[in-house]
């Protein structure tokens, strides 16, 4: 969900500072994109530079060849050999990457962020010592995303999801019904277009779909799908639409963005690395940051609600906290045919390949 180009002046910079054979201590492998994609990667990197401020430790970031395994793996073999103590990898697509990882250097630990490792095919997905997976109540986020929308006095939604991966469904799943729990509440009836899109890149495929549903109608879009975001943003820019960022508080990059439905990959990163660095490392177990732990939410002070108020907030969240609220986080079909909703019409299109 993230995904930029390199500019000159990171790749000049990559090569001046991560090019050379200093030691970096903590590292991160980042999933295609970079340190600056505004979304997954970068908030995992803000963690590590906290920490990093604090410490005085010598990092560095490395981004992959390619998108395949073997890239992933060399990516972390030039880290290992940097001296890295501790690696980074942020997002699902490193669970096949940290799962081989973690038995081949056994002296490293691993800090895998919104992802558990497993093999090809998943059939086991053991957990070394050396590893700590770190998953988010990615259903909660988008739950309050779409609690809060309807809340706002929205009815027209849609959702553009990169693909089918469990994070994004789950953002899509949570999304839904919290648009519908806010509906019944109010009395109104809600209409979600509900897609994935195929990539977490820039698209004008992507800017287009969604220019036609703001053209149709839509009034907010929840971009679930990284670097595919500034599509959907484009989009809304042209066709006076509203959107809902994902991952990390996107409300600086322009001001269609309505919230974020955040996952605090910061602090995941930041706690990640003191626990490791004060001998606190729980490898070997999974943490789950959810609304109870402060793992996820939507940054209100930057949002742009009229009518949401922080009360109305304050009081939806604690009833996720309490375990009032339950949403529902299966990923089985990813298509919401299989959610119960009451007073919300999904319009779920499948792209062709």
């Amino acid at each position: 969900m993230r995904h930029l180009r390199l500019s000159a002046v990171l790749i000049l910079l990559s090569v001046l500072l991560y090019g050379c054979g200093e030691k970096a201590e903590i590292a991160l492998i980042t999933d295609i994109g970079t340190v600056e994609d505004g979304s997954f990667n970068q908030g995992v990197w803000n963690g590590i530079e906290r920490y990093v401020n604090e410490s005085a430790k010598s990092y560095a970031f490395y981004q992959p060849e390619g998108t395949d395994i073997k890239s992933y793996l060399k990516a972390v073999k030039k880290a290992v050999d940097r001296g890295a103590d501790i690696i980074v990898c942020p997002g699902e697509l490193f669970g096949e990457v940290v799962y081989s990882a973690q038995f081949k250097y056994p002296k490293v630990h691993f800090i895998l962020i919104d992802g558990v490792p497993h093999n090809e095919d998943y059939t086991d997905e053991t957990v070394a010592p050396n590893t700590m997976p770190i998953v988010f109540s990615d259903e909660q986020s988008g739950f309050l995303a779409g609690y809060a929308a309807v809340r706002e006095g929205y009815t027209e939604l849609g959702f553009l999801g990169g693909d089918t991966q469990e994070p994004v469904i789950r953002y899509g799943y949570g999304f839904v019904q919290g648009a519908d729990y806010a509906a019944i509440e109010m009395g109104k009836m809600v209409n979600i277009n509900y897609c994935y899109g195929k990539t977490f890149e820039e698209s004008p495929e992507m800017k287009e779909l969604a220019a036609s549903w703001y053209r149709e109608g839509t009034q907010v879009i929840f971009a679930c799908a990284g670097a595919m975001g500034r599509s959907v943003m484009k989009a809304a820019e042209e066709n006076g639409g509203m959107m809902i960022g994902v991952d990390v508080d996107q409300s600086r990059d322009s001001d269609t963005v309505l919230t974020s439905a955040m996952k605090e990959l910061s602090n995941a990163a930041y706690t990640g690395l003191i626990d490791y660095y004060s001998d606190k490392f729980t490898g070997g177990e999974t943490l789950l940051m959810d609304a109870a732990a402060g793992g996820i939410g939507l940054p209100m002070e930057t949002s742009r609600f009229k009518s949401f108020t922080d009360s109305e907030y304050n009081a939806i969240f604690s009833q996720l906290v309490d375990g009032k609220l339950v949403p529902y986080a299966g990923t089985g079909f990813g298509n919401t045919f299989d959610l119960t909703l009451v007073n919300t019409t999904v319009t779920y299109l499948e792209l062709k390949e």
